[in-house]
């Protein structure tokens, strides 16, 4: 009689690698950090905003993530794994929130490519830390499916927001447009594939975006409140990336199924997402 072949398992430190990547994956959202820096819900500046802002957002949103995938096709590169420079691009992703601060909303359709492109760099960064090869047409579009973490889509159910099922709604997304890049050099906007990922990413990347333009039409926010709100955007896509990379390390090892299989064992502490 022939024994089922034994399965690998992971090792303590990697079981220990992959709590800490469902904790940064499953927390609260971007909603509940800007509530616990402005110190009051941000319902108030949803009220504030102008009639048609969510044709703004979503239009910015779609933008912004064509502006990033063309940098992460055309500009990104390097395999050798470095500590990411977190601090560094929050910098840069706070100066230009200072920007939208001032402006407003008006500001968004210009202000949205250049933050969501420093992002990618710094994603990017994470990815080449947890020894990832950003050259990847899949390592590329990887960066790319971190925007569509921490964000729900108008479809959505309760079951829908999580890390495995947001994986599986892009998946087939995510493999055409990567077998499309690996036989261009530049992106289309036009092209099926790329638009067909973009939107599916699009309806939840502008989730979060909505938060953050409603924090900052609240009258005390300002200036340097546009700051700190773009400072706690790009913390929320650095955790996700973190996670992500952390998870993708370790199903490039043992394979998705009992990679996914671990995550889902693992209860966070007080049993809450965290």
């Amino acid at each position: 009689m022939e024994l089922p072949p034994i399965l690998p398992t992971l090792t303590p430190a990697e079981l220990r690698e992959l709590t800490r990547a469902k904790a940064l994956l499953e927390n609260p959202g971007f909603t509940a950090r800007l509530a616990g820096a402005l110190g009051k819900p941000i319902e108030q500046g949803f009220k504030l905003l102008p009639r048609g802002w969510q044709g703004v957002v979503n239009k910015a949103a779609k933008t912004a993530l064509f502006a990033a995938l063309n940098t992460a096709v055309t500009t990104m590169g390097g395999r050798q794994p470095k500590r990411a420079s977190e601090k560094f691009h929050k910098l840069l992703v706070g100066a230009s929130g200072g920007i939208g601060g001032v402006f407003g909303l008006a500001s968004l359709p210009v202000e949205l490519p250049v933050s969501t492109t420093i992002m990618l760099r710094s994603i990017a960064d994470i990815a080449r830390s947890e020894g990832h090869d950003i050259r990847a047409p899949q390592t590329k579009l990887a960066c790319l499916e971190v925007f569509a973490l921490g964000g729900k889509s108008s479809v959505d159910d309760a079951a829908e927001g999580t890390y495995w099922a947001v994986r599986a709604a892009l998946a087939k997304a995510v493999s055409e447009a990567a077998a499309y890049l690996t036989e261009k050099t530049a992106v289309e906007q036009s092209a099926p594939a790329l638009l067909r990922l973009v939107t599916a990413i699009a309806s939840r990347f502008g989730v979060v975006v909505s938060e953050q333009a409603a924090a900052k039409a609240v009258p005390i926010v300002g200036a340097a409140g546009g700051a700190t709100v773009n400072v706690l955007f790009m913390g929320h896509f650095q955790d996700m990336a973190r996670g992500h990379f952390i998870v993708r390390r370790l199903e490039a090892r043992y394979g998705t199924q009992i990679v996914q299989a671990a995550y889902e064992s693992i209860a966070l502490p007080d049993d809450r997402r965290c």
